[in-house]
């Protein structure tokens, strides 16, 4: 890893992922969805995060309906700060997605990896970039192929997939979306957000911080990661409002 100089400020993200917004009528697992978004960013606004991370799924599907949407991109405008969406299985950056038909693409705080930004966004004044890979479609996918080279003091990475231990892989049936802790180690990022689990979980070889959020409903939690200016990268979970 190339060195550079100690940040001169701490930074604070939350990472949350799952929400699954959805129509209340037509939801099972994870309620409406939208309690969900809602109590995560109060947390952000409550810690005076810098940026809040959605790690996938934030809908639980590309079909959600338009008053929905609006009601998601109205909490999304509100949050005060930037917020950066990663595509999951559920809401992949299909060409009329919820991120295009709902607005979400066009909110100046909100960036959506795959569509508005590539692969990557930059905070120059933060000296902060985040990349992740969105998924595109409904197929089966590398969520950490091709990791970036770091340009910047902090590097955060987001994927949605699911984890698997080097001694699993030889398992013939195995779920898609698949890392395991050499493409983890590979990304040299200070953390990695994850998403796909509904269980908070810190997974890997401790090499990179990689930690799942799990889902709001089910954890009850978000992660809260601080970016110390003395190099330190400091995780913790915080719970959510009950109401």
């Amino acid at each position: 890893m190339p060195a550079f100089p100690s940040s001169r400020v701490d930074l604070l993200l939350v990472h949350s992922s799952d929400l699954h917004v959805d129509d209340a009528t037509a939801a099972t697992k994870h309620g409406a969805g939208l309690a969900g978004l809602a109590a995560v960013l109060a947390i952000a606004r409550a810690a005076d995060a810098d940026v809040v991370l959605l790690a996938g799924d934030t809908f639980d599907n590309n079909r959600v309906p338009a008053g929905v949407l609006e009601r998601t991109a109205e909490l999304l405008a509100e949050a005060g700060r930037p917020v950066v969406i990663l595509p999951g299985n559920h809401d992949p950056a299909l060409p009329n997605s919820v991120f295009i038909r709902g607005g979400l693409a066009s909110l100046p705080n909100v960036c959506i990896l795959g569509i508005t930004h590539g692969e990557a966004v930059a905070y120059p004044d933060r000296d902060l970039e985040i990349w992740g890979h969105a998924h595109l479609d409904y197929e089966n996918m590398a969520p950490l192929r091709g990791p970036r080279a770091r340009s910047t003091r902090w590097q955060i990475a987001m994927a949605h997939g699911h984890y698997e231990p080097p001694h699993n892989l030889a398992t013939p049936l195995r779920p898609s979306w698949l890392f395991s802790d050499d493409a983890i180690a590979a990304t040299a990022a200070d953390y990695l957000a994850l998403g796909h689990w509904d269980r908070h979980e810190r997974v890997g070889d401790g090499t990179v911080p990689a930690y799942y959020s799990g889902s709001p409903d089910l954890a009850k939690t978000v992660n809260l990661i601080r970016l110390t200016a003395t190099g330190e990268v400091l995780v913790s979970r915080e719970p959510l409002s009950q109401s």
